[in-house]
This record gives structure tokens, sequence and C-alpha cells, in this order.
């Protein structure tokens, strides 16, 4: 028996790669969404699939007592809702950006009479509205608008609720893309390295998997940072890796492989050594890296 029940229309301000993706998601689920673009093209393109094109970001906002930012930047959405009244609404914004740039939308929401929640997508395009993908999104901030939409919001990709705090899910975003960004320059100085001497699939295979071992070590600095003992369960310590870097470093010259990518990381650790903590692994670097 087919529900007649109307899903909960929304309203989405930014039809850009990711943009474009979450409109589908919600009008093949069968949500009344309305668009807007400042690139009025892509918009129209939905209309055949269901979207109402909105002529502005204010009527888009109008026509919706739920609203989806996802833009450039912070600076694009303050621009894009410059205009618009927000009062009585349920603002998401999905634009990606920082902690206090969340906080500060928090802020100009609530001063607005709008309940807001911020929002950071741990997906690529082609993830979204994909079942099995495994993408998900960041919330934080208003617990009440996220309770209330939650069926919506879970349409499009999983959903992680952080916290009160609206710059949560920035915050969780940019540090694990942060870490990602880490692991990229590792595969680059790796393939860079075997170039000429190893088939770049088989190279690959062999990549993956050590990566995979390899990711257990979180857990690892997790342990050290809940405990204070930064010497727990070390099987390679700090003065044995930094011989060892010595190594690494020998070859990248051999292999015509600048070390750029390694050696931030590695003066850290020298840096920690000489601090008297040849007993412990690499967690205390992370000491190093905070800012007083």
């Amino acid at each position: 028996m087919t529900s007649t029940v109307e899903k909960p229309a929304l309203s989405l301000l930014g039809l850009g790669a990711m943009g474009g993706a979450l409109a589908r998601a919600w009008l093949a689920a069968g949500h009344p969404v309305t668009v807007w673009n400042r690139t009025a093209a892509r918009a129209e393109a939905l209309a055949d699939q269901g979207a109402r094109v909105a002529a502005t970001p204010a009527e888009a906002v109008a026509a919706s007592d739920l609203v989806i930012v996802c833009l450039l930047d912070h600076a694009s959405a303050g621009e894009v809702l410059d205009g618009a009244d927000p009062s009585g609404k349920d603002l998401v914004d999905l634009t990606t950006g920082t902690p206090e740039e969340a906080r500060a939308r928090a802020r100009w929401a609530g001063e607005r009479g709008a309940r807001f929640l911020d929002g950071g997508v741990m997906a690529v395009p082609p993830m979204i509205g994909t079942a099995g993908s495994g993408a998900y999104v960041f919330y934080s901030g208003s617990r009440a608008l996220f309770e209330d939409h939650a069926g919506t919001l879970a349409v499009p990709a999983g959903t992680v609720y952080a916290g009160e705090d609206p710059g949560l899910a920035a915050l969780l975003d940019v540090a694990l893309l942060s870490a990602m960004t880490g692991m990229f320059a590792g595969v680059a100085h790796a393939f860079a390295l075997t170039r000429d001497d190893v088939a770049p699939k088989e190279f690959a295979d062999l990549v993956v998997g050590w990566l995979r071992a390899m990711a257990s070590y979180a857990y690892g600095v997790a342990d050290h940072l809940d405990t204070g003992d930064y010497t727990r369960n070390v099987t390679s310590g700090l003065a044995m890796m930094v011989r060892g870097n010595a190594t690494l470093l020998r070859t990248a010259e051999e292999q015509r492989v600048s070390p750029e990518l390694l050696t931030p990381f590695m003066t850290l650790m020298e840096r920690r050594l000489a601090g008297g903590h040849d007993g412990e692994g690499t967690t205390g670097v992370i000491d190093l890296l905070r800012v007083p």
C-alpha cells in the first residue's frame, strides 16, 4: 500500500557538486525541494526532477521551514543569506568551514530567531544517496533541530550528532581531513620512491595492506593521551625511530626523491627526543604542536 503522507519539504541553497548530489537524493526520496543557485542553469536542470526553482535566496529561505545551505565557503554563505529572513526557520549549514565560522553562523541565526545546525560532510559527491557507500555527516548545534529533522537529514547520508557546540562538526570534519592529508603525503612519498622499480598497481596492494595494519596506531595514541603515560605499550621507541629516519632519508636521496613531505614530522620527533623522551613513541609530538 502506497503512503499518501507527503514527506517534509526543504530548501537547498547551493548546487555545486555536493549540493547537486544532496538535492537529487532528497528529490529521489520524494521530498519537495526548493532550490536556488547563483548559476541558475544548475537549478533549472533539477526542475525536470521535480525541484521548485527559487529566483532569489530570500525566496528559497521563505519556501520551507528547513533550509539547507551548501556553498563554497562561509563568506559565500554570508553573502547569500544576507537579506533573507530566517526567523522561525531551521537552518542547516553544510558549507565546509572552521569551528569558529560555524559558531559565528550559529550566533547569527540565533540573533534572527532561527535554530541552527552545522554539518561536516564526510563523503565525496558520488557517495551521497548511495546505499552502503559509508557516507555520513557530522552535525552539531541544536539537538532539537537535529531530532526534529532526523529522518530528512538521514536521506542523503548517515548522520552523527556531535554535540550542542556548533563548532564540533567542523572540528571533527577538519581533524579527519587533516589525518587524511597526512596519509596522502606518506602515500605520495612512497610511490615516488618506488616509481621506477615497482609496478604501481602491485605497490598499491602493499600500501593498502600496510596502512590497514598500521591504522590501530590511533588507539595507542588515544590511550597515551587518556593516561598521560606516553611510554605505555611502546614497541618502537622514539630513539629507535629517529635513528631509523636516517635510513628513510638516505633511501630518498638514493632514489632521487625529495624528503620534504617527511622532514617536518621528523624534525618534531628529533625535538621531542632531545627533550629527554627517548622511551616514548610519537605521541609527544602532539604536545609540540599545541600552541600556548
